[in-house]
């Protein structure tokens, strides 16, 4: 699809000099001698470069489009994670690199968004939150509580989080998959 420089967002997936970019950082600029642009810093996903491109508002760059179909999360091996689509049963299987960080995440059966590029899968979207158990934290200093101070927890999964002090190991918290930030105690 088609779309005017002027409408490049970041975090968007556009075809560009035969490669998958995805773009970083946008900005509009008008100077006062000249057109408008929008100044453009991408990342190669296939060649993991960056480029930065300046685009006229009056160009057209091709949007890329996925498809995004939901898996539930199996299992995990050395190398790989694997997903199976609840309504045909067929497994895929995807590099740990490519999900990266996030796959410390994954549970059992956990409902995600696998996003596919020419029948490829590309990405994976967890859900905005997911119930994770404290492994380890340090004990809360007395006197602490007086201000909004948090302390560092290691999850079981291998995961660091900042926590409040009344947070102790083996309790479940729930835990923003965007930011790997606390939410609230289960």
């Amino acid at each position: 699809m088609k779309i005017n420089a002027s409408e490049i967002r970041v975090g968007m997936l556009i075809e560009y000099k035969n490669d998958l970019w995805q773009v970083l950082k946008s900005q509009h600029v008008k100077p006062g001698k000249g057109g408008a642009f929008a100044q453009v810093e991408m990342k190669s996903i296939n060649k993991n470069t960056k480029l930065n491109e300046r685009f006229r508002s009056s160009e057209t760059v091709e949007k890329a489009s996925l498809d995004e179909i939901k898996y539930n999360f199996l299992y995990e091996d050395e190398n790989n994670y694997f997903f199976m689509d609840p309504v045909s049963f067929e497994q895929i299987e995807m590099k740990k690199n490519i999900v990266g960080e996030k796959g410390k995440l994954l549970t059992e059966n956990l409902e995600v968004l696998i996003s596919f590029y020419n029948e490829k899968p590309f990405s994976v979207d967890l859900p905005n939150q997911v119930t994770c158990k404290i492994d380890v934290t340090e004990a809360a200093l007395k006197g602490q509580t007086v201000s909004s101070s948090y302390k560092p927890a290691v999850l079981i999964n291998g995961l660091s989080v900042q926590v409040p002090p009344f947070i102790e190991p083996g309790d479940e918290i729930i835990v923003d998959t965007r930011n790997l930030e606390y939410v609230k105690k289960v």
